[in-house]
């Protein structure tokens, strides 16, 4: 593996399409989940949202621990 690819890997990350795609949610619904809760754009996230970053984080580890074996 060279320094590109590992780096590319390493970096490589869900996006909010990503995340809003999991939770059956939009973009911008997931955006203003996110902004301030002070904020006149904060919106309450979607239901069930841990379940969804959930399982991306588990996709995400599964990523890295490949990357480190291919580096190992």
């Amino acid at each position: 593996m060279n320094f590109r690819k590992a780096t590319d890997d390493l970096l490589a990350g869900p996006t909010l399409a990503d995340l809003a795609a999991e939770i059956g949610a939009s973009v911008q619904a997931v955006r203003q989940a996110r902004a301030d809760e002070a904020s006149k754009g904060f919106r309450v996230p979607p239901e069930g949202w841990e379940a969804g970053v959930i399982r991306l984080a588990n996709e995400r580890i599964k990523r890295l621990n490949r990357l480190i074996k291919g580096l190992s």
